[in-house]
Order: C-alpha cells, then sequence, then structure tokens
C-alpha cells in the first residue's frame, strides 16, 4: 500500500514515548516538529538530539509563516480599514510601524492579530502546529495519492475532552488519525523512556508540567512561578512581546493572559499574582525566593 506514517514529535513525554514506540515496532515512519518560535531552548535541544540519542529517523521541522499577513496588515488593513472605523491616525501610525516582520511564528501572529491567545480564543495550536504540518507535509502526500496515517501521542487521562477519542479515526480523502498511547498512563509513558535508557526532556525535572510553549495560556499559578523563578529570561521576552503587540493592537493594548477583550493584567502582575497563596491577594512567605530546587518533578522523576 501507497502509506505514509507521519508522527507528530514536540519533544514532550507523550511524543517522546510515542516515537519510542513507532521505532519497537520497527515502522517506516517521518517524525515532524512544528517550531512554534515559544519553546524553551532546552526543549529545542532536545529535539535536535533525540534523533542521534535513539538512532530513529530525522525529525522534519516546519513552521508558519505570517510575513503576508503582516504586510497586507500594514499596507491594507491598517490604512483602510482602520481609517474606515474612525481610527485615529497617530494610532494608525503606531501599529503600521509596530507591524514588522520577524520571523518568529508566534510573535508574528500574535502581532498580526493584534492580541494573544486566550483559553476562548486559542488559535495558536491551530495556526501555529495543526496548519503548517498540513500545508506543509500532509496535504502534498495526499494530493500524490499517498494514504497518511497520523500518530498521535494523545492520551485519554489528559482531560476531559480527550477521553472519549477513538484510538483510530478515519478523516477522510486517505487521511487516518491514530492514537496508540490513548490508554497509557503518565506512568507508563516515562516507562517507555526508561526501557529504552531515555531521559525525558530536563524541563519535567524543573517542574513543568507540561512542554511546549513557555509560558503557555493554559500554565498553572504554580506553574508560573516555577517559570518566573528558573527562568526570569523568559518573562522578559514576554513582557517585551506585549510592548511590541500593544503598539500593532488597534485598542493599543494587549497582554499574554488575556481576557475575551485581548487584554488583561501584563505579565508582571500575574507573576506577581502567581506567589500569593491560594485565593488572597497577600503575598505568601513560602513563595518568595528565587531559589528553586534542583528538581522539582510533579511526575516524581528525582528519585
Amino acid at each position: 500500500m501507497n502509506v505514509k506514517n507521519i508522527l507528530s514529535f514536540s519533544g514532550g513525554k507523550d511524543s517522546t514515548a510515542l516515537y519510542l514506540l513507532a521505532m519497537e515496532r520497527g515502522e517506516d515512519f517521518l517524525p515532524i516538529f512544528a517550531d512554534t518560535g515559544h519553546e524553551h531552548e532546552l526543549t529545542y535541544q532536545f529535539v535536535k538530539e533525540f534523533p542521534e540519542k535513539v538512532g530513529g529517523p530525522e525529525i522534519k521541522w516546519v513552521k508558519a509563516d505570517f510575513k503576508k499577513d503582516l504586510e497586507r496588515k500594514r499596507t491594507k488593513v491598517i490604512p483602510e480599514k482602520w481609517l474606515k472605523d474612525g481610527v485615529p491616525k497617530a494610532d494608525r501610525d503606531r501599529a503600521i510601524e509596530a507591524a514588522i516582520y520577524t520571523g518568529n511564528p508566534f510573535l508574528d501572529l500574535v502581532t498580526w492579530k493584534g492580541r494573544f491567545p486566550s483559553t476562548r480564543a486559542r488559535f495558536c495550536s491551530q495556526m501555529l502546529k495543526h496548519e503548517p504540518i498540513f500545508e506543509q507535509v500532509i496535504d502534498p502526500l495526499l494530493e500524490q495519492g499517498i494514504e497518511v496515517i497520523s500518530w498521535q501521542g494523545v492520551r485519554a487521562d489528559e482531560s476531559f475532552a480527550r477521553k472519549d477519542l477513538p484510538p483510530v479515526e478515519e478523516v477522510g480523502g486517505g487521511l487516518w488519525n491514530y492514537r496508540p498511547i490513548l490508554e497509557w498512563t503518565a506512568d507508563d509513558v516515562f516507562a517507555m523512556h526508561d526501557k529504552h535508557g531515555i531521559e525525558p526532556n530536563p524541563l519535567y525535572k524543573m517542574g513543568c508540567g507540561r512542554v511546549g510553549c513557555m509560558p503557555c495560556i493554559h500554565a498553572r499559578k504554580d506553574e508560573l512561578m516555577n517559570i518566573a523563578d528558573r527562568f526570569p529570561e523568559v518573562v522578559d521576552r514576554v513582557r517585551d512581546w506585549e510592548g511590541i503587540v500593544s503598539h500593532a493592537a488597534k485598542r493599543g493594548k494587549s497582554t499574554f493572559f488575556c481576557n475575551t477583550d485581548g487584554h488583561g493584567d501584563g505579565i508582571d502582575q500575574v507573576v506577581q499574582w502567581s506567589r500569593t497563596s491560594k485565593g488572597l491577594s497577600n503575598l505568601d512567605m513560602f513563595r518568595q525566593g528565587n531559589e528553586v530546587e534542583m528538581c522539582s518533578s510533579i511526575y516524581g522523576l528525582c528519585e
């Protein structure tokens, strides 16, 4: 059969176990990493080094590109549509100056949108991961008449939305979704790492519950505090991005952790909140210092 196995690889625990499982089975597969421009450097390093460590197939990197979208915003949307909407000239000039292409997918996306994604407007995964993988890899294969099996490292116990997913799903047009670790637990996933003598992404031993965008818009309170303590440069980057996106926004304001209006408290205020005790605005004396344990894994990886 003319079939291609495409395996989504993020550098996280589940996709790593999926890659190792495909190798165990002797599958011929192409692993794909979608670079959002918002991963931690340790994740980039893990992804780059992983194939050589395990003797597996090279990982193909893809990333979204919003150059044309930003150019259209600068030359059409702001000068024409914003003018019709009554946006003052000073605000239009400010946005045109800020809407500059950088080549960083995440920053270019939110600059084009004039806002960051939120839990109710989660356009990031679709536009930074799903679409480039399809446009650059899956769709060209389907157009050649090649059947595609998309290997997905999702697990039923991760969320309510995933618990009813089928292990095999025919999407149509020659595309299938395959979820071979759907019934695995986190312990099963790390056991697969141990079986092959592979250390998981080092961020897991640094208190991170997830590996991907840092921070993710879904970051928990304790995750954000941990990131701020361990990786202050991440907070600095987000602060800089808030300034850029605010200047490119019609309202002149946009924050990383935003509400339905596209903005809320800035990253520094949210980090300060992450250091408060539960349900209170008081600073918690036990959540203050910048000293962190070398290993603070929530998965018990330190024993």
